[in-house]
């Protein structure tokens, strides 16, 4: 096997493809969709490296077409959960006694044949039919950031053995990285399909893992595992169950030998997870760490002396962008009364413009929202929208063929509303046209809501942004200055936050990774 101790550093994130129209890559592209379109898929749990179809079985349909399904995919019950857990514990024999640059070398070997390989165009179109994303976001998500994040992980687990203690003559002193004792629990969320590295980050420093992904994303989530397997993984390193968390979560959450759990989700549902965890740990082995990334509220704060054109076209691409299905998303925006007028008609013709409809056809700007839960979710907001705000553009919904909603602008009045301080997770941006003075406008992002993922300041002002700065430091994990509050690359904008968005760990860094690995200090005297 290629020795890879010399891991090179992951630097320059992975080139997006266009797929244009009468290229060999857009001929690419277009079979893929034709083959997963012709095929019915029949997506089985997989546990130990064994396929597991228990028959009870739900549909895979395109959000934007749920007329049209893909196939199946068979849902697993707490026996299955306690058969994956016992496979996680048979491959972690093995996989924790597995040399390091083996194990990168299964990873950084997925990572070549996902960018170069036919791979590439199987996952992007995978992704654009099970989570109804366009091209641009496809190949930014499962063809751009699952290979950045594999191999930004290999080059930090390097950086992370680096970190190493002083020795004296005669004595020398070492930390190991050893894996967790027992499995790692991952629950993954179905916007991101380069969120499997919640599955194989944990995997990387040699443990066990038992993966749970959202419903509404079970065939990238297959079709991810069997790239790895492909790539060498062993059977049993990472065991896939399918199903509602609410039945699996449960079974994985109280075994005594949970190491830890990597989620990504909303705020809700991880906070029970902490309470169940919580309210068992004198029953587990050790205490489970616990590594979540949760909702957002994302915020643009907008200063007298900032440029309309950039805030206007910052605050559509981080509204809009995936149908608002992201916790980056931005859903609130702050304006100076006096440049409102501005700001909104460019903001109401660029929301006009936008064009919502099957992403996998060409000038489709937005797809459909997850999932008819979702959907009647977004309706009854837009609904109340209506009577509580002004709605500028947008505001409607189509379920006739698609789990459609409209990219949506409102005008708000008080800045303490719903619709001002709760998560959408939809096309939905929020404006507040402010009076106040710039530092109290700054204490109202600040303290409005729970959250602190992400958030922007607009200001060609030296000491507006510096009161900002100050003002805003625990507002946001991930805060820009006059640039949108989304899109974070893989190396250059470590991703994550606190408050109700998570445990801010920063995802794609060795402060992650060591989330999931025990150190050993070991002192070695030579002559006793």
């Amino acid at each position: 096997m290629t020795n890879h101790h010399a891991v090179p550093p992951y630097e320059v994130p992975t080139a997006s493809r266009s797929y244009s129209p009468g290229t060999a890559e857009g001929a690419a592209l277009t079979a893929a969709l034709g083959q997963l379109r012709s095929q019915s898929v029949d997506i089985p749990c997989v546990i130990g490296g064994r396929e597991v179809r228990t028959g009870t079985t739900t549909p895979v349909a395109p959000p934007h077409d749920h007329t049209a399904p893909l196939g199946v995919v068979h849902h697993g019950s707490g026996d299955d959960v306690l058969a994956a857990i016992d496979a996680a514990a048979d491959a972690s024999r093995e996989w924790i006694r597995t040399p390091w640059d083996e194990r990168v070398a299964v990873f950084l070997r997925a990572a070549d044949m996902l960018e170069h390989g036919s791979w590439r165009e199987r996952l992007d179109a995978a992704t654009m039919l099970e989570l109804s994303k366009t091209v641009p976001e496809a190949d930014g998500d499962a063809g751009c950031e699952t290979v950045d994040f594999l191999r930004a992980n290999a080059a930090n687990l390097v950086r992370m053995m680096a970190e190493q203690p002083s020795s004296i003559p005669g004595v020398t002193n070492a930390v190991e990285y050893r894996s967790l004792e027992g499995f790692v629990l991952a629950v993954s969320p179905f916007n991101f399909t380069s969120m499997n590295n919640l599955a194989f980050g944990p995997a990387l420093l040699g443990n066990t893992v038992v993966w749970k992904p959202a419903e509404g994303a079970s065939l990238v989530a297959h079709l991810s595992l069997q790239l790895l397997m492909e790539a060498g993984l062993p059977d049993g390193v990472i065991n896939l169950v399918h199903g509602h968390g609410s039945e699996l979560g449960p079974v994985a959450l109280r075994n005594k030998d949970l190491a830890a759990v990597a989620f990504t989700g909303s705020t809700a549902t991880f906070q029970s997870i902490w309470q169940t965890v919580g309210s068992g740990i004198a029953g587990y082995r050790g205490y489970p760490r616990l590594v979540g990334e949760t909702g957002g509220k994302g915020f643009v704060a907008v200063h007298e002396s900032a440029d309309v054109d950039a805030v206007v076209e910052a605050s559509v691409k981080a509204a809009y962008g995936y149908q608002g299905q992201k916790c980056s998303a931005a859903s609130r925006l702050y304006v100076p009364r006096e440049m409102w007028p501005a700001v909104r008609d460019a903001l109401v013709e660029r929301t006009r413009a936008l064009v919502t409809g099957d992403p996998t056809k060409p000038g489709v700007d937005l797809g459909a929202v997850i999932s008819q839960r979702q959907f009647k979710k977004h309706a009854a907001t837009l609904e109340r929208a209506r009577s509580e705000t002004r709605v500028l553009a947008g505001g409607d919904v189509d379920g006739s063929t698609g789990w459609f909603v409209q990219p949506t602008l409102l005008e708000v009045d008080d800045p303490h509303s719903f619709f001002m301080t709760e998560e959408f997770f939809a096309p939905i941006l929020a404006c507040y046209p402010y009076d106040e003075n710039w530092t109290d406008v700054l204490d109202l992002v600040d303290q409005s809501t729970v959250y602190g993922l992400t958030g922007a300041v607009f200001a060609d002002d030296d000491e507006a942004l510096a009161q900002a700065d100050d003002i805003l430091r625990f507002a946001a994990g991930n805060y820009y200055v006059n640039d949108k509050p989304s899109g974070a690359i893989v190396g250059q904008q470590p991703f994550g936050g606190a408050r109700a968005s998570g445990t801010d760990d920063k995802v794609g860094t060795i402060w992650n990774l060591i989330r999931y690995s025990s150190p050993r200090s070991v002192k070695t005297r030579h002559r006793p």
